[in-house]
């Protein structure tokens, strides 16, 4: 890392032994590393409360069975291919699939289309992960 910039605070006991907790059960190497990883995380949701550029990955878990489900799952990627960037398909079972959509957009535009695939009839279960397209991220 370059710049290094050293820094010294103060916290009070309790507050201390729960930063040290972390420590241990992030596995982080150290506290810099935590306060790091901390910062960083704070940063990306700043991003998505100005609905800045982001980037997530929506996941979806549905019955392939369901009538037409694919199809309508298909019609709204290409309803928003311009913020589609990767789908990624997969077989649980006979039955189920998951499908992993990375999206890339101003950070509304995401929620919106993560909000339309889950309300397609048949989805047993969506989530969205956001994250950060890096630029702001030291």
């Amino acid at each position: 890392m370059s710049d290094l910039v050293r820094l010294s605070f103060s916290l009070e006991q309790p507050l201390n032994d729960a930063l040290e907790q972390l420590v241990k059960e992030t596995g982080c190497a150290n506290r810099s590393e935590l306060i790091r990883n901390m910062i960083r995380a704070r940063l990306v949701e700043q991003e998505w409360e100005r609905d800045e550029e982001a980037l997530a990955t929506v996941t979806l878990v549905y019955n392939h069975h369901q009538r037409r489900l694919s199809e309508r799952l298909t019609h709204v990627q290409h309803d928003h291919h311009g913020a589609i960037l990767a789908t990624t398909h997969c077989h649980l079972d006979h039955d189920l699939c998951a499908e992993m959509i990375m999206i890339r957009g101003p950070a509304s535009e995401i929620r919106h289309i993560a909000e339309e695939l889950r309300q397609q009839k048949g989805i047993l279960h969506a989530s969205l992960a956001m994250s950060s397209t890096g630029k702001k991220l030291v």
